[in-house]
Parts: structure tokens; sequence; C-alpha cells
């Protein structure tokens, strides 16, 4: 699908026109002219349908000739529109007309900064689909999105470039996520980031395993103890001419998490594919940087590995060394991305970064308590906390800030080794969180605990069910506010 400018809707033609309306029925950009010509009619669909305008609502209605559309839909904002409620407006429409070639819209028209990008990048992953596996899939059919009466300057196109390259890069990870865990061992994923390295003129080292015991990655070799299939640590960077500032990323890849021999239930493991969603993120991030020219330095790591029940897996109570040399006691097998971001955060530290950002499905603490929608972060700087905040609200994810509480720190306190990798009952992600502090020293670092947001359990606007991408599009906009200092 491209999506374009094109003439205003009185002199445009398609299959549809997509308009939107504010609540209490506050006519959009193009909404009153479509309601007068379809006649005094309509106003008995509205009251049918219940149709009012408000956040999410989508009337379809036909036009019998009297438009040079085969149908009108209305679309809903809401009280009052901003980026993200366009995102979500713009990825309802195009789901819904998936099976339309030509689709003419004047949501872009709605007053706000930013209309145009937020318009097409929600169309785009509005119409994003993981079939590879169906035997009769049905791809979406659109060819054009028509952002009607948009001027064909560059400012336009710059913005359409832009949130199409977000909404590449926020699909990749959802196709990486997505992938059943059978397919996409550690070497695989590896080689898949390879291919991303190529295609965007970035740098990569990718450990083997003997490389990974040679380097003194304990607790990516510990986790990968009971897998057939060997770990892989990935390190990826976007280095352009100029760039005065440097930050890692650091993403969870646990391609398929069984709990090791603290085995989860068999329904908790039905999503488990998912546990890579911060390596995705990672993967995506470097490939839409790079597209976009920023000038940051951005250092992508990945430790990636099954974490299974093999006969060598690591067994409750023993002890791990990690990259940076400090002692871990595994109590609980299956709080294991701790473990292998503690090698992956001592490696970015290392190399001396400004920022540390790591993005991990790290516990189901954080999803108990903020829900399914709502990310969790803890930091250890309050300038880069609120970075990161203000990236997400640009970029329309949600982050809470939650307590990096040091009082805490004895609840993982171990009586053989440094620390050991669980806590008490209550406060677990923060647990887990004093945890990864323990291997970023004093360099400033955010944690973002993504285990609610990384997967969804509906489609809706621009979600589809399955795995969400979430953190790409934060990891991206703090990269741009970098660049812009």
């Amino acid at each position: 699908m491209q999506i374009v400018p094109g003439e205003p809707i009185e002199a445009n033609e398609g299959d549809v026109l997509a308009v939107p309306v504010l609540a209490d029925l506050t006519w959009g950009p193009g909404a009153e002219w479509a309601v007068d010509s379809l006649g005094d009619w309509v106003a008995g669909q509205f009251d049918a349908q219940e149709f009012t305008g408000k956040a999410g609502q989508l009337l379809e209605v036909p036009t019998a000739g009297a438009l040079p559309y085969g149908r009108v839909v209305f679309v809903g904002l809401g009280e009052e529109a901003d980026a993200e409620s366009l995102r979500r407006a713009a990825g309802t429409v195009a789901r819904a007309t998936a099976r339309d070639t030509r689709i003419v819209t004047t949501l872009h028209a709605v007053d706000i900064d930013g209309a145009v990008e937020a318009v097409a990048f929600g169309a785009h992953l509005g119409q994003y689909r993981f079939d590879k596996y169906k035997s009769e899939a049905k791809p979406p059919l659109t060819e054009d999105f028509v952002l009607a009466g948009a001027d064909d300057a560059t400012e336009t196109r710059v913005a359409i470039s832009h949130g199409t390259i977000i909404a590449a890069a926020v699909a990749l990870a959802r196709d990486l996520i997505n992938e059943p865990a059978v397919a996409k061992p550690p070497a695989m994923l590896a080689a898949r980031a390879e291919e991303i390295a190529s295609a965007n003129g970035l740098t990569i080292r990718v450990y083997t395993e003997d490389e990974i015991l040679e380097e003194g990655f304990g607790g990516l070799a510990a986790v990968n103890a009971g897998s057939d299939q060997p770990a892989r640590m990935v390190v990826i960077e976007y280095d352009p001419v100029g760039a005065a500032t440097t930050v890692a990323i650091v993403g969870k890849g646990i391609v398929f998490d069984s709990g090791g021999l603290t085995i989860k239930p068999a329904a908790s493991m039905e999503t488990m594919k998912t546990d890579m969603s911060g390596a995705a993120a990672v993967f995506a991030t470097l490939q839409a940087v790079a597209e976009l020219e920023l000038r940051v330095r951005v250092i992508g790591i990945a430790p990636l590995t099954e974490n299974m029940t093999g006969g060598k897996a690591q067994r409750p109570g023993d002890v791990l060394t990690a990259r940076n040399g400090k002692t871990i006691e595994v109590l609980n097998t299956d709080a294991e991305g701790r473990l292998i971001l503690a090698d992956g955060l001592s490696l970015a530290v290392e190399r001396e970064p400004d920022i540390v950002v790591d993005v991990a499905t790290l516990t189901g603490s954080c999803a108990i308590a903020l829900g399914p929608s709502i990310a969790g972060m803890w930091s250890n700087d309050d300038g880069v906390a609120d970075r990161v905040l203000a990236a997400a609200a640009r970029a329309g994810e949600k982050l809470w800030r939650m307590p990096l509480e040091r009082e805490y720190r004895s609840h993982i306190d171990s009586e053989i080794a440094d620390m050991k990798n669980t806590g008490e009952r209550y406060g677990g992600a923060i647990s887990a969180s004093l945890l990864l502090s323990e291997f970023v020293g004093e360099t400033p670092w955010a944690h973002l605990d993504i285990a609610g947001p990384a997967r969804s359990s509906k489609a809706e606007h621009y979600l589809s069910k399955g795995a969400t991408g979430f953190g790409v599009r934060t990891l991206v906009a703090l990269v741009e506010d970098l660049a812009a200092d």
C-alpha cells in the first residue's frame, strides 16, 4: 500500500471515503460535506447505530451513487483529537477497508501537529497481517491510501516517509515475535539480524557458543545449558559520522521460555515465543534509526537463547558469574531474563555509552501492576527517566515510572553469592530491576518491562492479535530527541 497526497474529496474518487467525527457528532474535515452530499437519510443511520463520534467508533454507509465513492466511513476521534487518536483512527479505517483498492481520507487534515505522520503510521499497521502459515491467506488488497487535499510538498512527503519507516520497523518486530519458536532458534535469529545489518549499512558482531564462554557471558551460558540450540550474543551498531551521543539498547532475547526446571504450567507456555520481544525491538529500532539517518551512535545488544529443561539445565541453587564478575545464585530458573540481561548490560557499559536502555518482557509482576497496555519503567537517573517518558508520550506508547527502591535491595541478598535472582513475593518487578541495576553501575540507565503490552489479546485499531512491537516507537523517538540536542 502506498500513502500519497491527492486532490480534495470533491474532486477525488475511490472505493471508500473516510472522514473524522469528534464527540457529539462534531464534524471533522470533510465530514459535513459527506453528510450534506448523502442527504437527510444518513442522520437516521447515526441514530440507528448509536454513532456519536466516540473514539474507536466506525460507521459505514453506502453512497448509492450520490458520491464518487462506493461508501463513506465515518470514524470517531472522541472529545479531542491528538496524534495517538489519529493513529488509532487511521488503523481502524485501514483494518475495515483492507479488501478495498483505493481509500481516500481527510483524517490527516485534523489540525494537530504530526497529523500526516500519525495517519501514515496507523494506516500501514492497521493492515498488518502475519499470515505466513495460513494455507489460504487473505492479504490486504489496498493499493492507494490517499490523503485528500494534502499538499504534494516536501514536508508532506517527509512526514509520510517517517510514519512509513516507523510502521515498517514495528512490523518487523511483530514478524520476528510472531514467528513460531521452532522457526527462530538463536542462530537463525542472529542470521536475520545479519540480514538487517547488511541491508542498512550496520556493523554486527555475533558471538557463537564457544565465544560466549570465552567472553564470560555466564548468565547467557547458564540459561542456555538446558537447550540443544546454541546461544548467540548479537551486537549490532549504527555509527554515523558526526555523532556526539551514544545510546546502548539491550533487549531480552528468550526465543522460547519453558521456565527451565522451574517449569511453567502448560497454558503459560503457549505465548512464550513472545519472550524475545526485547531483542526484536532492538533489531527493529536499529533498522529505523539507520533509515532515518539520525546522528546518534546506537549500539544494539541482544542475548539470544531458549530456556529449556534438558539434562544439562541449570538447577535451583546453582551460582553463575556474569560478564562483570558479579555472582548470582539461581533459585528460580524461570527468572532467567535478568540473567541474560546481566551479561548484555555489562557488555553495554563497557562501550561507555551516554545512556543505556534495556527492554524486556521481564516480569508478570509488572503486568499485574500496570495491566496489558502499560509498560513499567525503572531508572537510576531522573534526567534519563524524563527523556524516555517524553519520548514514549510523543510516540504514543504508555509508560509509567516505577520506584527503584533501594531499601528492597536486601530482598535479593544471597547467603552464598553477590545476589539471588528472585526476591520476596511482593515487589517482584522492583527486585528484578534492582538486580539489573547491579550491572550498569553509574551509567545513566532506564529499564522497560514490557511484559504487559508486548502482546495483544485482540485486534483493534492499529494492533493485531499477537505481537505488538511495543517499545520500537519509544526507542526511535528517544534517539530522535538525542539527535536534536
